[in-house]
């Protein structure tokens, strides 16, 4: 596994990210005026119609990432809301994006009209939200399988290590949903990049963390919450520290390591937070999750324990 030097020191990644919105800054332009850079569907020719689909699904989580950037300066939360990449491109017209992020946007809409009009010339049937089977069979975990976490929560006492259990059950394009079993159940879905979109209320969720290609020094940031609780939400950034194969659980993972820093809130509290977080790179399956918080909801342990076959 590689190992990468330490996160930039906090004064240092905060004068970058001040740099990083200087560069971006500029007057803001609705979406739906951004005129696509056009990319020709000749280019696509070639390509079969289970290719233009996973190419389609790439540009359209790119563009989620834009816009999300958007979003979350503007406070317009329609990307925080959870909306679906199959009804992305029309919730992006209220987005204002501008300077980089509005060229980007250009380039994502221009090859995207590209790979639907290369779609519709080769006769293509309209993309299923389902993963290929292909793709599926290269997974590290599959559907029917029960991933069983350790935990170690402050809430619940000092030592004290429960088992959680959750059943793979659908594996979407971009998304992984699983069925908790045991007391309370419910679902959580997470997207293939590793961040936890929706889960039972009281469970630690990260909806847009992780974005991008989680390679060796990419720097990331977001929320961590707990779902159903508005009051308690933690500010975090992070950096990948370490990339590679790992056997984890008797499966073998392509792992990436991220340590966290940040500032965990409840009602008008504030503590610091500091972490790791792990996730497989191909699936976005999370396999270790340390938080250390004096904020009780932030101070918790999770890690993949073993992996028990389907049926």
């Amino acid at each position: 596994m590689t190992r990468l030097p330490l996160p930039l020191p906090r004064p240092a990644c905060a004068c970058l990210a001040a740099a990083a919105l200087v560069l971006i800054a500029g007057c803001a332009t609705r979406a739906d005026d951004v005129a696509p850079i056009a990319t020709s569907p000749g280019e696509f020719a070639h390509w079969s119609c289970s290719r233009i689909d996973d190419e389609s699904e790439v540009v359209q989580k790119r563009a989620a990432d834009v816009a999300y950037a958007v979003d979350e300066r503007g406070g317009n939360n329609i990307v925080a809301l959870g909306v679906g990449l199959s009804v992305f491109w029309p919730a992006m017209l209220a987005m204002r994006p501008d300077g980089l992020e509005a060229a980007d946007l250009a380039r994502l809409k221009g090859r995207y009209e590209a790979l639907r009009s290369a779609a519709l010339t080769k006769g293509c049937p309209l993309p299923s939200s389902e993963l290929p089977a292909e793709r599926a069979a290269k997974l590290p975990v599959a559907v029917g399988e029960r991933l069983v976490y350790e935990e170690r929560s402050a809430d619940r006492g000092s030592g004290v290590t429960t088992e959680r259990t959750m059943r793979l059950a659908v594996l979407r394009r971009g998304e992984v949903e699983f069925r908790l079993e045991g007391e309370g159940g419910g679902a959580l879905r997470q997207d293939s990049s590793g961040n936890v979109i929706t889960a039972p209320p009281g469970s630690l969720i990260w909806p847009q963390l992780l974005r991008g290609e989680l390679a060796p020094g990419h720097v990331v940031a977001g929320d961590m919450m707990v779902a159903g609780d508005p009051l308690v939400r933690a500010r975090l950034r992070g950096q990948v520290v370490a990339v590679g194969p790992q056997m984890v659980a008797g499966r073998r993972f392509d792992v990436a390591v991220v340590e966290l820093f940040g500032d965990a809130q409840r009602g008008d509290t504030t503590t610091r937070l500091d972490g790791v977080l792990v996730v497989d790179r191909v699936s976005g399956v999370l396999l270790r999750l340390d938080l250390r918080s004096a904020q009780p909801g932030f101070a918790f342990k999770r890690r993949l324990a073993r992996v028990e076959p389907a049926g």
